[in-house]
């Protein structure tokens, strides 16, 4: 009899698979990494092949750790990395490199988007402008750059829907990771005939589309043999990590608000209408409940902006640390929790890998702004915390404009982990910080999908509440008058640096052609 349930994350580092059973408990977790390509400035592509290689190994690895085998699964749900483009010709093969989500090479294409339909049109239909992270610019950008691969291609999809392929033999999405494509009506829950028609994008090249929570297809048999899994286990629709991390943190009611610090930094929330930003800062989504929709504002280095730093100026204290057992990020920490906030008057802007929102400019750059000789690195290192989180308050700010009341704000991630980091998150963004029992992410919320998609649980809000309790609250302190201020210097940055960034930017472009 078939006891557990598994949620599969292809994420940007490695593949995830997640065995819970039916009260939510997770009974094992393993993760196998792949390597990220940075072939040009501004660009990031991966190999699919190297995400179906991974997830297989994980399979095997969660089914071994878990002591069971592949008929013990009642379930699969699909999760992973939003936006990136993969390309296969008629036989089913790659054609080239999967484009990613954090790259920005298109923002020519993006123009051309918005010359064709007009802006406004444009972020009514999808719910945002386009971003050179979203998946059709990425498909004019081939269109343009290598036409062979075009005409060659057959099929389109995304990274958690190749993997779905592999496993089953089936081409499907959802509704709310097609709904960073671009190319999907996010009020009808459909894709839009208007955009594809205009983009001129091959009506056959996309995969079919249900609700996060129905089951698309099954494991083929040679997906089975690879994996270890039953022949003919359900697969549900899945849902883009952001959707599923969501669910994984129990937001799935109306004004409900999360901020996730991994790579990147997501502010998310969920609402019970398509509430779109006339001015495209933040996005609308359509959420992994039927019915639902969510809110979503996204900085592209959060956590990324700290890794950087790490492994830029500290990479004979991560040899230390590593040597004794410690944690490597601890002990950077440690000292800047002695500075005080605003660090003195140094302020970090994390744009490493150009911004989204609420700056769309593939162009912004990482900035430390008001150095003087008192700095040391513990003000820098403090002072990285503190622009990631200003940053992602950019993004709530947002939403607090589209009239959601802001109270408290559930937590996860990396970043989440720690004490200091949640503190300084409730400060900045003037709310409490909660922190809840799941802490496995995106995997988590698909397996619970998985879960709503065969009857395991009635309903997505039913899953949430059985398997998703509040642990901790973070309320502010006195510092949040203090950065509030401070908050007010950072602001202004952008706008003062934005024609520099673009400058540089595209200088670097004309010596690297």
């Amino acid at each position: 009899m078939p006891t557990y349930l598994l949620g599969i994350d292809v994420g940007t580092s490695g593949s995830k698979a997640l065995l819970i059973d039916a009260d939510g408990q997770v009974k094992a977790s393993v993760t196998t990494e792949y390597p990220l390509s940075n072939p040009r400035p501004l660009w990031s592509e991966q190999d699919p092949q190297d995400w179906w290689n991974a997830t297989v190994a994980s399979i095997r690895g969660v089914l071994q750790k878990a002591r069971t085998d592949g008929a013990s699964i009642a379930s699969i749900g699909l999760t992973g990395q939003m936006h990136g483009l993969v390309l296969l010709d008629s036989r089913e093969e790659v054609l080239r490199p999967a484009i990613l989500w954090n790259d920005q090479r298109t923002e020519a294409q993006c123009r051309t988007i918005h010359e064709r339909l007009g802006a406004e049109t444009v972020i009514e239909r999808t719910g945002k402008p386009a971003l050179p992270s979203f998946t059709a610019p990425k498909i004019l950008w081939v269109r343009e750059h290598e036409p062979d691969v075009f005409n060659a291609a057959a099929k389109m999809l995304l990274p958690k829907d190749y993997v779905r392929y592999c496993l089953t033999e089936g081409f499907f999405s959802d509704v709310a990771d097609a709904s960073g494509t671009s190319l999907f009506d996010v009020r009808k829950r459909q894709w839009c005939e208007e955009m594809i028609e205009a983009l001129e994008v091959p009506r056959s090249w996309l995969p079919e589309v249900t609700e996060s929570p129905v089951p698309s297809t099954t494991v083929s048999a040679t997906g089975a043999e690879e994996t270890w899994l039953r022949p003919g286990t359900p697969v549900v629709a899945g849902a883009g990590d952001q959707a599923a991390e969501a669910v994984g943190c129990g937001i799935v009611a109306d004004g409900e608000v999360s901020v996730t610090v991994g790579t990147s930094g997501v502010v998310f929330a969920a609402t019970k209408d398509a509430r779109i930003d006339r001015a495209g800062r933040v996005h609308a989504y359509c959420h992994a409940l039927p019915g639902m929709w969510h809110l979503m504002g996204v900085m592209l280095s959060a956590g990324g902006s700290l890794q950087w730093y790490r492994n830029a100026l500290f990479q004979a204290e991560v040899k230390e640390a590593a040597a004794v057992g410690d944690d490597a990020y601890d002990v950077i920490l440690r000292p800047a929790t002695e500075v005080p906030p605003g660090c003195e008057g140094l302020l970090f802007l994390p744009y490493l890998t150009g911004e989204r929102t609420p700056h769309a400019d593939p162009y912004a750059r990482g900035v430390f702004f008001g150095l003087t000789r008192r700095h040391a690195r513990a003000h820098m290192t403090r002072a990285v915390l503190e622009g990631v989180s200003f940053g992602l308050c950019d993004s709530l700010e947002l939403v607090r404009d589209l009239g959601i009341d802001v109270r408290a704000v559930r937590a996860s991630g990396g970043g989440a982990r720690s004490d200091f980091w949640r503190q300084m998150l409730a400060d900045v963004f003037r709310a409490d910080i909660q922190t809840v029992n799941t802490t496995q992410g995106a995997a988590y919320g698909a397996a619970l999908l998985a879960g709503v998609g065969i009857g395991v649980f009635a309903g997505v809000p039913e899953a949430c509440g059985k398997a998703v309790r509040i642990t901790s609250t973070t309320p502010p302190t006195d510092a949040a008058s203090i950065y509030l201020d401070y908050y007010r210097h950072y602001r202004a940055l952008y706008p003062a640096l934005a024609g520099q960034f673009r400058d540089l930017g595209e200088t670097v472009d004309r010596h690297h052609q």
